[in-house]
Formats: structure tokens, C-alpha cells, sequence
């Protein structure tokens, strides 16, 4: 047996289990992990440990680890915060494998708390122990029925065993799901309650793939830690083929409030977290339903060379239009009957209706007709996935237009069409039909679309690009002070980074302008001020200046603007740039760092109008340069780039080796955002015209 196989055994069927701290008092959070795994007929061995009782539940209760019988596999401290550290090291010496940990006050407490938390992970770390927590309400496997928990909604008879694992950071959420799973019909294989991760969900997923009765995971998240383990997690399940798919209520406001650029308004909050995810391989949900839903549709057969669209087939034209409805929000297309499919059931007396919606009304509560327009539509090759919406039937009479799906899906090839079914009124029995035949069902629309999209929605491989940022821009970031750059020194970078820029010169604050310059008329002019972010906005900018007097009265108003603001009197001095011609559109280049998800990158279309336009992609940095290329065509603005209405067409490689070279900024850790605004995309290239940085305290 391998190690992780022995660790996987002891998390999820652990022979030998110590409940240390265990109560006797009947509704106590410490009396329920022991008296849910005799309730739920766990057949593992279990010990009982605390000084104060001789009993628990009428069973023997030890005083100390060291009293029990054998070693354990498999503890759970119940114990308060300042007795745990003592509680683990006798765990440890007892022989366990796996410590859930139940007491708060470590890394939620502060950084006394913290210290205590680092102490438990570097004592776990070296006895290679799996420590859950702390902060956790413990663990779940449905499959061996080790209810090893405090949550209160285990007590529930009901022991619905599936194939989906659960790891949330809310210690009540597993009873949550548990629970509605419970009345839904759907079952896990484990739940666990991850608590302050000293053992990460990206830890705990990647052990748990390797447990054959889990098809896939539903992650609660409040936020992100330990991101590369939950990244290789993600990739490893990816290949596996085993969905991952997330609900996330924390959001990063962080990075927004603290940014002085348009990308900080841009990203917005939660914006880094889910293109983190996405990046990732990660499936991340809005409704809570879906978390529960979606992992089963997403089990489904593969489409292979089917449409990437849905068919959908309703008994009542309302709820058939409703679940269109939906779907069409969430950019799903709809594709409807074949003329094929349609001639030849039409020739059979079986009327469809008109339009995309294939609608047999009340000729679909006929057991007969409802397999037969079925069947015929599983195996049309047009059809992608079939939604069946069954109305009031699938209440009162599911034989009538519930049983024909399933006996159609039954007989069906194994090339067939992919079907999922929502029902609309409240069938409760219905629906654990549908996924008892392997049908992905229902409770809402909402939570069907949703589903559907995710299934339907293109994805690539995970790619994670080291970053390599170039030796120039190191040598000058070395010479940079620390805090927000001026535009000056925010362009050399830019430039040390391969990205091109128009003609320009710098005049230091109290030097003459030469008497002629290196590049032709026209030139912009512009302020050099460290403080002032926006200069346009203040008038702290001239353009189209074509001679050299035109050129002196351009400073005097750029350095004159500076006293209206709150910004230092006292300039760096001047830039001038040649104005560049041709341009096709303007865009947005930024770079941040999120305190949750880490350094992504932006591309936005806009200039100036960016943040009204709001049209913006953003991916974990750094960027491979086919991810640049697939951010470029997300824009709702890629139009303009491609030579709208016979415009000129920019350069898109230019514009994706820019955004690459751009997000190797990723590699410098003392960069706290960047942005390249506007960059001209143009026929043969582009130029960076304006840059903001800003660089970490010390």
C-alpha cells in the first residue's frame, strides 16, 4: 500500500478512531462525532477520550491516548484552543494518520492565534500527519458511513451515498449540502469541512482523486489559500476527468480601493478570484442549486463531434420557453428540431409546433408519443444536448412523461445525444427518477441553464507560463524608489520590456527645451508629476502641438495646471512624444495584484472611455501566448480590431506579444499594478502612449 493510498484510507475508512475531549451531554457539539458513528453504523473501531468521564453514550471512556488499545488512524480534538497543541502531540504519539481539529482561535484569531496555528502545521508537517483545520467541524464519507462531525445536520437518519466529494471552508455548509442533497435525491461519496486549512483543499482534493467512488468536487470557498495547490489540484482533475466546480462568496475589494488606475475599477470585486478559478479548470457557479446540480451534468457523456448547442423538448410551451429563456441569457444557442427529425415525426401524426422550441404539448403526456419524439431526437446528429422540461405530468402522472425518457435514454446508442431533464412543478420523485436512469435533473431553470452553459462553455488546458521578466527591466526596477512612479520612469520599464512607443523626449524639471527635436511635428505634451494619475483630466496635457512656439506655450499650460490639484507642486518635468497617425482602436493594458487571487492581467478596450465601455478580460499572469491571443478575441470590441465596416485591421499578434511581454511582470513581486493606457493598436504594430506604476513599500 502506498503512502497516499494509507492516508486516503485514514481520512475517508479509517480502522481505529479516538474522539478526543468527547462529551457525554446529549446535544453538545463534542458528544456528536461520537454519537453519529455508532447512529450511523460506522464499523470501525471507536475510542472515547477525556479524563472527566468513565462513559460516553454508555460506552468506556479512556483518560488518555496512551490508554487505548491499539493505535489509532484517525483522531478528532474536541478539546479547547490551549490545550489542542498537547492534545496533537499525543495523537501523533498514538499512531494517527489523519487530526481534525474542531476549536477556533488559531489563524482566525489574530496573530497570537496565528503563531499557535503555525506551531500545530510544523508538529503535523514533521510526523507527516493530515491535520483538518482548525476550526473544523470534521469529516464525512458516506461510503464507509464515517460520520466523523459536529455539524448537527448529520444526525439526520438519512444516509444518501453518491459520487460528488465536498470541501468547504464554512464548517456548516457540509450540513447544508447534506441535507438539501437529502431532499433532493443527491448524494455524496465525502464532505469535509476544511476550517483554516492547514491542510489546503488543493492537498485534500488531490488525495481524494485517487478514491474511485468520487466522480468529482463541490467547493464552498471564502476565499483562496494555498493557490498553487488548489492550481495543480484543478489540472490533476482536470485530466482525470473529474469536474470541479465552485461556489465562492468571498470577493476581493482590496485591490480595487487601493488602486490609483482604471484597471482597479475594471477588475471590480471578485473579478481576480474568477479568472484565478477559470484559469484553473474550475467551474465557478452563481446559484447555490448549481454547486449541488451542476457536478452531474457536467459527468455527462462527452458531446464528441455533436453541435455545441441544445434541443429543447417540452409538454408545456411556458416552461419550455421559460428554460430557452434562460439559456439564451447565458449565450447558450438554441438549435431546435432538425428538419430531418422534424419531417420524419410529423410523417408519424406527431406535431411539434413552430419554432426552436419542439413543443408536444398535451400528446406528450402519451407514454408512446413522449419516447418516440425522444428517441427520434437522441439520435438525430444535429441534436447537441436534449433538455426535457416535463410539465404538471411529472407530479401526478410520471409514467406517462417521466418513464418514457428514461426507458429512451435506456435503449439508446452509445453515440446518442446527451439528455438532461427539469421538471417544473414540485416532483420530488420525479426527479430522483431522472438521476437514479443517470439523467442530470433539475430543481429550477436557473440552475439547469446555468449547468447547461457551464457544460457547453469552450475550455482549454490549464496553462500556467513561467514568467520571465528581462534583465533591462530588472536593472531598472533596482533603481526605481518605492511608491508611484512618473510617467517617465513608468515608460522606460515599459520600454525595457519590449513594448513599443512613440518617438518621445524627456526634459527634466529646470532644464531648457532644446532647439529642435528628434522626431517630426505634431507632438503631444505632457506633465511629469508622480502624483497625478490622470493628467488629461486636470488639462495637464496638449495635443497636436506642430512648432516650436506652439511647443512653449504647451509647457506653460501643463505646468500651470499642476496648481489647481492636490498634487506636489514641483514637476519632474516635461515629455513630449510625436503623435502617432493610423491608429485602428485604443486599448487598455493593466497589470495588479490581488491580495486573494495574485498577479492578473487585463486588456481592455476604451482609451480614455475604458471604464465607460467596460468591456474588459482579465487572466492569471503571466500569459502564454495563445491565452494572450483568446483574451484579445473575449473582447466585445475584437470587431474593431479585426477592420470594422472596412476600417483598417490591427495587428492582433503585436497586440498579443505586447500583452505577453507586459504580463511578465508577474516574475517582480514588489510591483503592485501597471497599466499601459491608451495603447494604439495599429496596422503594422503598437504604441504604448501613457503608463502608470506603482512599486510595494519596502
Amino acid at each position: 500500500m502506498t503512502k497516499n493510498q494509507a492516508l486516503l484510507n485514514a481520512l475517508l475508512a479509517p480502522q481505529s478512531v479516538a474522539i478526543v475531549g468527547a462529551s457525554d451531554v446529549s446535544g453538545r457539539a463534542a458528544s456528536r462525532p461520537f454519537e453519529f458513528l455508532y447512529k450511523h453504523k460506522f464499523e470501525g473501531r471507536v475510542y472515547a477520550v477525556n479524563p472527566r468521564r468513565e462513559t460516553v453514550a454508555g460506552h468506556p471512556c479512556y483518560p488518555m491516548l496512551a490508554d487505548l488499545p491499539e493505535p489509532i488512524q484517525h483522531a478528532t480534538i474536541l478539546v479547547g484552543s490551549d490545550r489542542v497543541e498537547q492534545a496533537l502531540a499525543d495523537c501523533i504519539q498514538a499512531g494517527a494518520k489523519v487530526v481534525s481539529v474542531f476549536a477556533d482561535g488559531f489563524a482566525d484569531a489574530g496573530d497570537e492565534g496565528l503563531q499557535r496555528q503555525m506551531r500545530l502545521q510544523t508538529m503535523a508537517n514533521q510526523a507527516g500527519v493530515l491535520l483538518i483545520g482548525p476550526n473544523s467541524t470534521g469529516a464525512v464519507c458516506t461510503g464507509s458511513r464515517f460520520f466523523c462531525t459536529t455539524n448537527a445536520a448529520f444526525s439526520a437518519a438519512g444516509q444518501h451515498h453518491g459520487r460528488f466529494a465536498v470541501l468547504s471552508q464554512s464548517g456548516s455548509i457540509i450540513g447544508t449540502l447534506y441535507s438539501r442533497g437529502e431532499a433532493a435525491g443527491i448524494g455524496f461519496s465525502t464532505l469535509i469541512s476544511v476550517g483554516n486549512e492547514v491542510s489546503s483543499i488543493g492537498q485534500l482534493g488531490q488525495l481524494i482523486l485517487d478514491d474511485p467512488g468520487t466522480d468529482g468536487f463541490m467547493l464552498f470557498l471564502e476565499t483562496l489559500r494555498e493557490r498553487d495547490q488548489l492550481r495543480d489540484f484543478a489540472i490533476a482533475a482536470n485530466r482525470c476527468g473529474k469536474p470541479v466546480v465552485a461556489y465562492l462568496i468571498g470577493q476581493s475589494h482590496e485591490g480595487q480601493q487601493l488602486s490609483v488606475s482604471h484597471t482597479g475599477a475594471l477588475l471590480g470585486a471578485g473579478t481576480a478570484i474568477d479568472s484565478y478559478l477559470a484559469g484553473c479548470g474550475i467551474h465557478r457557479v452563481d446559484l447555490f442549486d448549481t454547486l449541488l446540480e451542476a457536478p452531474a451534468a457536467l459527468c455527462t457523456r462527452p458531446l464528441n463531434d455533436r453541435p455545441k448547442t441544445v434541443t429543447v423538448v417540452s409538454t408545456t410551451g411556458g416552461g419550455g420557453a421559460m428554460v430557452i429563456d434562460q439559456l439564451s441569457v447565458r449565450g447558450v444557442e438554441i438549435s431546435g428540431c432538425s428538419d430531418t427529425s422534424r419531417n420524419l415525426l410529423e410523417s408519424e401524426g406527431i406535431t411539434l409546433g413552430t419554432g426552436k422550441l419542439v413543443d408536444v404539448t398535451m400528446a406528450g403526456t402519451r407514454y408512446e408519443i413522449m419516447k418516440r419524439v425522444v428517441s427520434v431526437l437522441l439520435e438525430d446528429p444535429h441534436t447537441g444536448v436534449l433538455v426535457v422540461a416535463v410539465g404538471s405530468s411529472a407530479q401526478f402522472n410520471a409514467e406517462l412523461a417521466v418513464q418514457p425518457v428514461i426507458d429512451a435514454v435506456a435503449v439508446a446508442g452509445s453515440d446518442s445525444a446527451t439528455v438532461m431533464a427539469f421538471p417544473l412543478p414540485h416532483a420530488p420523485e420525479s426527479l430522483a427518477a431522472f438521476r437514479k436512469a443517470g439523467i442530470a435533473a433539475f430543481r429550477s431553470v436557473e440552475s439547469c441553464a446555468e449547468s447547461i452553459a457551464l457544460l457547453l462553455a469552450e475550455r482549454h488546458p490549464p496553462e500556467f507560463p513561467c514568467a520571465q521578466l528581462p534583465l533591462p527591466a530588472k536593472e531598472i526596477l533596482a533603481r526605481l524608489p518605492r511608491g508611484i512612479a512618473n510617467e517617465h520612469q513608468a515608460s522606460q520599464l515599459r520600454e525595457a520590456l519590449g513594448i513599443s512607443g512613440p518617438p518621445s523626449l524627456f526634459i527634466p524639471a529646470g532644464e531648457a527645451l532644446p532647439e529642435s527635436l528628434p522626431f517630426d511635428w505634431p507632438v503631444a505634451v505632457k506633465l511629469v508629476n508622480a502624483d497625478i494619475a490622470h493628467k488629461s483630466d486636470i488639462g495637464a496635457v496638449v495635443l497636436n502641438v506642430e512648432s516650436a512656439d506652439q511647443l512653449h506655450a504647451a509647457c506653460v499650460t501643463v505646468t500651470a495646471a499642476v496648481e489647481h490639484t492636490n498634487a506636489k507642486p514641483t514637476t519632474d518635468g516635461i515629455l513630449i512624444q510625436q503623435m502617432i497617425e493610423g491608429t485602428v482602436a485604443e486599448l487598455l493594458f493593466g497589470y495588479s495584484v490581488d491580495p486573494v487571487a495574485g498577479p492578473v492581467v487585463s486588456i481592455a478596450t476604451g482609451g480614455i472611455y475604458t471604464e465607460i465601455f467596460n468591456d474588459a478580460v482579465t487572466h492569471p499572469a503571466p500569459l502564454s501566448l495563445s491565452q494572450a491571443r483568446r483574451m484579445i478575441d473575449e473582447l466585445r470590441g475584437v470587431k474593431l480590431l479585426h477592420g470594422y465596416r472596412g476600417a483598417p485591421r490591427a495587428d492582433i499578434e503585436s497586440i498579443a506579444v505586447g500583452l505577453v511581454q507586459f504580463s511578465q511582470l508577474a516574475e517582480c513581486e514588489q510591483i503592485e499594478e501597471m497599466e499601459l493606457n491608451p495603447v494604439l493598436a495599429l496596422p503594422d504594430g503598437i504604441a504604448a502612449v501613457d503608463a502608470l506604476l506603482r512599486l510595494a513599500p519596502e
